[in-house]
């Protein structure tokens, strides 16, 4: 299991289309995904759990993976939270 924490950088937070990017990039790993904020965690393959959450721009998270391909997944999930979820 590896995790990383982040803050949210893009200013509109996790909307439909940043969610949609993620769910889709997250969906083709193996691995399980989950997004701690607020003290619950998320589904981070699931969009209807993630548009629920309401992570806004500079919430804190946490993104826990767990699987054989963890740490590629987490990898993405970086590269994809750190750089705005290409809206920046």
């Amino acid at each position: 299991m590896v995790s990383k924490d982040f803050t949210i950088s893009n200013k509109m937070g996790m909307h439909m289309r940043p969610a949609n990017v993620f769910v889709t990039a997250m969906t083709k790993y193996k691995s399980d995904i989950n997004i701690t904020f607020g003290g619950k965690e998320i589904n981070g393959k699931s969009i209807m759990n993630i548009m629920a959450a309401c992570i806004k721009y500079g919430s804190e998270i946490t993104v826990t993976c767990n699987g054989d391909d963890e740490e590629a997944m987490l990898a993405e999930a970086t590269q994809l939270i750190e750089g705005g979820f290409g809206e920046e």
